[in-house]
């Protein structure tokens, strides 16, 4: 298959445009255009994390509001996951990617521009619903792109562009909120998108199915019910008093009852959402799961150590950018040998030496101090980056080995969901125990403090109003700092704990072919 040098576009200027260019130099230009959008995606997946205790101040958002800056992206990405499909075959794939580029540009300006939390965090949600077509449709792109025996050198260069995104996006994050302000984290993805949608509507041809199928729209908002239920009440329930607040118990029966009549509806309907058959493979449905674990555990940690290392350990965001980044290092390092490793080894001993390095990486980051410097978390994070770069592909290739080839778009779709599903679900409920773990640790600190007491000579004099404030912060630096700890140790567990499922795997026949499979 060789590329069309033709280009089907809206106007005469843009078709002469693309028809007088080699199909060489047309690959190119739609390869250009396409992983413009995808660093411009895979960037917002980490670039903001820096800058959230800035804009915290900035909105005067509270430690457990300001995760929804992430939360509501991720949540809303998943949500419009599934549509991605549908979308492209009813309206056609050059239009839905055009208006998705579009959307996400437009959003992240209204981010940088938005003056309080509401406003942010509606805005965050809008480019989500606008980001969640960017991965699968920019992968789709690209292979129909390339002929069949270049399609594992475009997924390389996808995968590069996908990998180096989040690499870049905590120094970058950094510098640009040091040196300009925290808004310009959102301001960078402007050129990104306007190039990138620009290059789609003169090169990209139009793509779209013969009688596009149906979609189990029922099943669509009975599962988005369930997550924002149960993501609301993740979310507001350290505020709220959990069940002793009404919101609350109307957040968790409204998750309740979408999860109910999605799963009646999936074992009912004549094309669900999610066919039963799924769960019927043994190794799509432990990967799922997997991927659930693995969602919590790496966007949890993500989330978390920016503002540990600015609000706990006083640390320039520049500096946080830069001690971030090699976590994302390790990742590309490991995740450019695991296409090796998957011929030659079983997946499931990758996985587990992923898993492994993961709950080590924890256990020694349980073991962080106020008076430590930098090096502990640089290379606790290059270990952990290179276990989380075993995890992923191997994942996705076990997972799909032994799927029905007929489920494999409604497959990739709940898989990514689910994944998603576990970032947002984990970062809120991290979120809310270091938020109650810290008032905790703080009681007990401050309870075994009296007046005279000969550790506070020289240091607090509690006899006076600014003395006995300071005391009160640095108990409560304190107590943040153990309440990080209990967290990253309750991290380690859930690796520890996910280990056996790699047990209920089969080892597929053909681990390569099942990585290309998934990927196309």
């Amino acid at each position: 298959m060789a590329a069309v040098p033709a280009v089907r576009t809206s106007g005469e200027g843009v078709q002469d445009l693309a028809a007088g260019l080699s199909p060489k130099m047309l690959r190119a230009l739609i390869t250009a255009s396409i992983m413009a959008a995808t660093l411009m995606n895979s960037l917002d997946s980490t670039i903001a994390n820096v800058a959230l205790p800035h804009i915290q101040g900035s909105v005067s958002a509270a430690a457990d509001q300001i995760t929804w800056v992430l939360t509501s992206y991720i949540v809303a990405a998943a949500i419009m996951t599934p549509l991605t499909g549908w979308l492209a075959g009813r309206f056609g794939r050059k239009r839905v990617f055009l208006i998705s580029v579009a959307g996400f540009t437009v959003a992240s300006m209204l981010c940088g521009i938005a003056a309080s939390l509401p406003e942010i965090v509606f805005f965050r949600l809008l480019q989500g619903i606008c980001g969640a077509a960017l991965i699968p449709l920019s992968q789709a792109v690209l292979l129909d792109t390339y002929p069949p025996e270049q399609h594992g050198q475009a997924m390389a260069i996808w995968g590069a562009g996908a990998v180096l995104g989040p690499i870049l996006g905590p120094s970058l994050g950094g510098w640009l909120t040091d040196n300009f302000s925290w808004r310009w984290v959102f301001f960078v993805n402007l050129p990104f998108g306007i190039l990138s949608g620009l290059g789609i509507l003169a090169f990209v041809r139009e793509h779209r199915r013969e009688g596009p199928s149906r979609f189990d729209f029922f099943g669509f908002f009975t599962l988005a019910a369930f997550i924002g239920g149960l993501q609301l009440m993740l979310d507001r329930g350290e505020t709220q008093d959990w069940f002793g607040s009404a919101e609350i118990w109307i957040e968790a029966i409204v998750a309740v009852l979408g999860l109910a009549t999605f799963v009646i509806h999936s074992l009912t309907a004549e094309k669900p959402i999610l066919p039963p058959s799924l769960l019927k493979d043994r190794n799509f449905a432990t990967a799922t799961v997997l991927g659930f674990v693995v969602g919590v555990v790496l966007f949890a940690t993500l989330a978390l150590l920016p503002p540990m290392m600015e609000t706990l350990l006083g640390y320039p965001v520049v500096t946080t950018g830069l001690v971030s980044s090699p976590r994302g290092i390790g990742s590309f390092i490991s995740m450019m040998i695991v296409g090796r490793l998957i011929v030659r080894f079983d997946v499931r001993l990758i996985m587990l030496l992923g898993l492994g390095l993961t709950a080590f990486t924890f256990f020694q980051m349980s073991g962080f101090a106020l008076n430590m410097n930098s090096s502990p978390i640089i290379w606790t994070g290059v270990i952990s980056g290179l276990g989380t770069g075993l995890i992923f592909v191997p994942l996705s290739t076990i997972g799909f080995a032994t799927l029905n080839p007929q489920l494999r778009t409604e497959a990739a779709s709940i898989f990514t969901l689910i994944r998603n599903l576990g970032a947002s679900v984990g970062i809120a409920l991290m979120q809310a125990l270091l938020t109650s773990n810290t008032a905790t640790v703080h009681a007990g600190l401050a309870g075994q403090i009296a007046p005279g007491d000969p550790r506070l000579q020289g240091a607090f004099d509690l006899s006076g109003a600014a003395d006995a404030a300071a005391l009160n912060a640095e108990i409560t630096r304190q107590a943040a700092m153990v309440a990080y700890d209990d967290g990253f140790r309750l991290m380690m567990w859930l690796a520890l704990a996910s280990m056996p499922l790699l047990l209920l795997m089969r080892r597929p026949r053909n681990p390569a072919g099942a990585a290309a499979v998934h990927m196309d």
